[in-house]
């Protein structure tokens, strides 16, 4: 019996069904994006005629160019608000920002919820010295209402000449009422990397902001510390109020602490636009704890590092958990000079878990505690028993715990405030401890990393 299957005449069947299909499907194809540009030529029509009647008849003479800008920041502000277009002279203004100094404030905003909202000021700028916060809200610039501003409009109104003023208003949750600040502009010179040395071995490390000689400085602290100690014992990075910056920089940060293991993974619109970053296998300092400090205002390549060491079980993180910054922008530089700021991915943690408006969530919380209010704390049960009643009579021993505790906030108040006069006799550490609770615990935590560790096993 003839096999039908291997006959000629069935694969010359098959052959025509398929290329049938194959036609048909380029047909349908061609048909849906004929569809598809004849709809965007339309709307481009539509577009020109109205830039045409506005050119003749308009009441007064219009700038085409301005028409035009115009346009194109309406038509992003349907997108997300790190989506940006910037004329050439903020644009070449943008892009001396990374290169560590520049004019201006030395903030990195953000709209949250229609809000022009303080993300961090950067250390030691002229924002940092009028006394701004993170979690400012400004709802006004030089007079001028921010509602309904987008970041480029809001950076036009920021930005101006060295030695300038600017006011904001600004509304600050622990105050009644909003408050004027005004910020002399100036240079902005950029110190991303602040080291501590904690004796013993030990060493703190304040990254400010991810700019390009980040990791380069970072690598020259901790080369200093292990020539005096000959080795690092251990290591807590302070990532708190750092906006992030430059992708490369957080990459190469991270790589120095890892054996192997990814970074961090981007995902454009398809899942097939992914791109892996893993270490290189050059990391010189994989041997020794490191516990990172991260806040709400940690966000972006911040967010990079911590989620690439966290994941990779390399540091332990602690504090708050972090903004939730995890789009990818590329930067497209136009014929007139003019530069687009264009969302095209979101960043995801080595575990695939997506940084956008999640965030890191910490190992171990540590929240941030006013050292003064802290001094004054005492801990106080509750529960429904006998002494939590209010105006009960009170046991011989309560009595005394009671003038025990008044003499030991009064020791915590001298230890923790009290020390304008002491400032002199102490260590940068101790200054440090004084100041920053959160320092004091995650340092704790990094003392007790062999203790942990041996618990977790």
């Amino acid at each position: 019996m003839k096999n039908w299957f291997t006959s000629r005449s069935f694969k010359s069947t098959f052959f025509v069904t398929i290329l049938i299909g194959a036609l048909f499907a380029v047909s349908f194809s061609q048909r849906m994006m004929t569809a598809w540009a004849e709809d965007r030529y339309s709307d481009l029509q539509n577009f020109s005629k109205v830039l045409n009647l506005v050119q003749q008849y308009y009441v007064e003479e219009v700038d085409t160019k301005k028409l035009i800008y115009g346009a194109i920041k309406g038509m992003l502000r349907e997108l997300d608000p790190h989506t940006n277009f910037m004329p050439p002279d903020m644009f070449k203004e943008f892009e001396n920002e990374t290169s560590g100094e520049f004019g201006g404030l030395g903030i990195e905003i953000s709209v949250q919820n229609g809000i022009l909202t303080i993300i961090s000021p950067i250390e030691d700028t002229p924002a940092w010295k009028a006394g701004i916060k993170a979690g400012d809200k400004v709802v006004a610039i030089n007079g001028h209402s921010t509602k309904g501003m987008s970041l480029v409009e809001a950076s036009q109104f920021l930005r101006g000449k060295r030695g300038s003023q600017v006011i904001l208003k600004i509304v600050r949750e622990t105050e009644e009422k909003p408050q004027d600040i005004t910020i002399v502009r100036g240079s902005v010179k950029i110190r991303s990397v602040k080291y501590t040395d904690m004796n013993d071995g030990y060493a703190y490390v304040r990254i400010t902001s991810f700019i390009e000689n980040t990791a380069k400085d970072l690598d020259k602290v901790l080369s200093e510390h292990e020539s005096q100690y000959k080795k690092i014992e251990g290591l807590l990075i302070d990532l708190r109020k750092n906006p992030g910056g430059l992708l490369d920089q957080a990459v190469k940060t991270s790589d120095m602490f890892l054996k192997d293991g990814v970074i961090v993974s981007t995902v454009g619109r398809s899942a097939k636009e992914k791109e892996v970053t893993s270490a290189t296998r050059k990391g010189k300092r994989t041997n020794f704890p490191i516990v990172i400090l991260v806040d709400q205002y940690s966000a972006s390549a911040s967010e990079i590092v911590s989620g690439a060491l966290q994941d990779n079980k390399r540091a332990l993180i602690v504090g708050e958990k972090t903004f939730g910054k995890g789009s990818v922008q590329s930067i497209v530089k136009l014929q007139d000079g003019s530069g687009l700021k264009l969302t095209v991915a979101r960043y995801y943690t080595p575990r695939g878990v997506s940084i956008q408006a999640e965030g890191i969530k910490p190992d171990i919380e540590i929240d941030d505690v006013d050292p003064e209010v802290f001094s004054k704390s005492i801990v106080k049960n509750k529960g429904s028993r006998e002494k939590d009643i209010q105006g009960h009579l009170k046991s011989e021993k309560e009595q005394k715990d009671e003038s025990d505790n008044k003499q030991k906030s009064n020791d915590a108040l001298a230890w923790w405030i009290d020390y304008g006069s002491k400032q002199d006799e102490l260590t940068l550490k101790e200054k440090l401890f004084r100041s920053d609770y959160q320092v004091y615990q995650a340092f704790n935590y990094l003392k007790a990393w062999k203790t942990l560790r041996s618990i977790s096993q």
